[in-house]
């Protein structure tokens, strides 16, 4: 099933086309990749679909709904949450207390906020820290205290802004744990990565943008063999 349609999509910033008349589908609890070199309009595409920016023209399509446009909040509302590149904590908020701002998107009452917040906790790895400050934790916490934030909101699909970046090899890795767990509960991931190895091990599906074209798209090994995708971004001896 087709969970997000972007139909010719376009974002221009004065004479800079950042995105430029993109298409393609997601479909439900895929892991889809987006990649391309810095610059390349990923960030931009992320935010024209989450609502923080305003498309010039095109359509995106969210569940058969139209949310071309829509605010922020409401987009979230309807199901896509976006977490972002630098983790954005309330920092003078309690772990759990920063979750629970999330939960109460669609709980009102707030100690069963705070329930569901613990059980996202639960499922990220941060029950232990649930009354830390977010100063307290380390650099993976803070990435997954950012995942438990926007998957408190009860999304149906999950926007994530490299969240690999500044990583250690044995983080990425607790990194994709969590985010297989969180695909697991049923809700997409459709992520913005440059840690190469680590999105063709867990994406079905890639798309490759290049000064805010779609150059390519297809499964990983599809694209890494992708003469364009080569050229652009990845470099012959990437995967020697």
């Amino acid at each position: 099933m087709i969970q997000l349609k972007v139909n010719g999509v376009s974002k221009s910033f004065g004479g800079l086309k950042a995105v430029n008349n993109v298409s393609f589908d997601v479909r439900e609890k895929e892991i889809v990749g987006l990649i391309g070199p810095n610059g390349s309009g990923k960030t931009t595409l992320f935010n024209l679909i989450s609502g923080y920016l305003r498309c010039d023209s095109g359509r995106i399509i969210f569940c058969g709904e139209d949310i071309t446009n829509l605010d922020a909040f409401k987009i979230c509302k309807k199901g896509i949450c976006k977490t972002f590149q630098l983790t954005r904590p309330f920092h003078t908020m309690t772990v759990i207390d920063n979750v629970t701002v999330g939960a109460l998107l669609r709980v009102k009452d707030v100690s069963e906020a705070k329930k569901k917040a613990m059980e996202v906790l639960e499922l990220v790895g941060l029950s232990k820290k649930a009354q830390r400050k977010p100063s307290e934790l380390n650099i993976v916490e803070r990435k997954k205290l950012e995942f438990a934030r926007a998957f408190a909101t009860g999304p149906r699909m999950l926007l994530l802004d490299e969240v690999l970046a500044g990583l250690n090899a044995t983080e990425i890795q607790d990194a994709l744990a969590c985010i297989k767990k969180i695909n697991k509960q049923g809700v997409t991931i459709f992520m913005i990565e440059h840690v190469m190895r680590a999105v063709m091990s867990i994406c079905a599906r890639i798309i490759v943008l290049n000064h805010g074209i779609k150059i390519a798209e297809g499964t990983p090994q599809e694209v890494s063999r992708n003469e364009s995708v080569i050229k652009a971004y990845l470099g012959e001896k990437m995967f020697a």
